[in-house]
């Protein structure tokens, strides 16, 4: 049995019917979340209520769902989670577990924006101006580097919180002065496109590209889009992905400005629109269960169609309590 263990499961429900669908014969898809109401708990094959990822019997505690269900890989999916597993990657892999996660110091680096920022930056790769504190972004001002509006938002954190667009510099220095953990970053006007990434975990190589132009975003997340291709795009990525030494899944945000491309975030993990790749046979549940297996995929950038909509839509999930409550498994 090769059984897998996703972490944080939340409302990934279609992540769970994809991992299903692979690992029909092979194994069995077992998740976890700290909260008993998240709904993609109930269509996995078996389920775990966890302590939240800050607390120190965490993981602990996942070690022990691993030994029980036999769980040969992890994917954690939220970004405190992805740094703790990350921290205790090595722990997990001397049990014979992989974790479908970069290094720490990696990981850490892509949630410290201004730390992405400074590794673009100084490796000759196009990114909005981006600022710390806001003197050198006055100076920057009156040198015009960098004009009104700008686009505020914390230097951690992810979705749409504490994101906002600033036209003045009396509201500039009113939100710095309310806390000093913000980035200032030049507002860019162009198209916004979300890239997923599959980077092979057993040849470190980029071998999958999906790249859609964002039409909607609702809470930080991709509603609707558009799929395309550019080879231009492609290689941009492939270049700095492989440079940096990330590997597994990668949810990356990137400006179109006059036709050229401006790499803003990189989340290393699941994408909030991966469903859209999916749905165009960008497999990477498949290439994921094959790396379990120890076998290498092979490249498919750039396979899928273009013109592509995708447009998302709300669902719901109905259980009964008192059924679960005696079935679920509570560490």
């Amino acid at each position: 049995m090769k059984n897998i263990l996703i972490l944080d499961i939340g409302t990934r429900n279609k992540l769970v019917t994809y991992f299903k669908k692979e690992l029909e014969g092979i194994g069995k898809v077992v998740v976890a979340d700290c909260n008993k109401l998240a709904p993609a708990l109930y269509d996995a094959d078996k389920y775990y209520i966890v302590p939240s990822c800050v607390e120190k019997n965490y993981i602990p505690k996942i070690k022990e769902i691993c030994i029980e269900e036999e769980i040969s890989l992890i994917i954690p999916l939220l970004e405190e989670d992805l740094l703790v597993i990350a921290k205790n990657k090595k722990e997990f892999e001397e049990m014979g577990v992989k974790c479908l996660i970069s290094d720490y110091d990696t990981v850490e680096m892509c949630f410290d924006k201004y730390s992405m920022f400074e590794y673009l930056h100084n490796n000759g790769l196009k990114t909005q101006l981006t600022y710390r504190d806001i003197r050198s972004f006055i100076n920057d001002k009156e040198n015009k580097k960098i004009k009104f509006p700008v686009f505020i938002k914390p230097n951690r954190g992810c979705g749409s919180n504490g994101i906002n667009i600033v036209k003045d510099l009396e509201t500039l220095e009113f939100v710095f002065k309310k806390g000093n953990d913000f980035l200032i970053q030049e507002l860019m006007i162009g198209r916004e496109i979300g890239v997923d990434v599959y980077v092979d975990l057993i040849s470190k190589k980029v071998i999958s590209i999906f790249a859609k132009e964002k039409i909607r975003m609702v809470g930080g997340e991709t509603d609707k889009s558009i799929s395309f291709k550019d080879e231009k795009l492609f290689s941009l990525i492939k270049e700095f992905v492989e440079k940096v030494g990330l590997v597994g899944t990668l949810d990356i945000d990137v400006f179109e400005v006059k036709g050229n491309y401006y790499i803003s975030e990189v989340n290393p993990r699941f994408g909030g629109g991966y469903l859209h790749a999916y749905a165009c046979g960008v497999n990477f549940p498949k290439y994921i269960v094959k790396n379990m297996m120890d076998k290498t995929n092979d490249s498919c950038i750039g396979e899928y169609e273009d013109d592509i909509c995708m447009m998302k839509y709300k669902d719901i999930k109905i259980i009964d309590l008192k059924v679960e409550d005696n079935q679920k498994c509570v560490l």
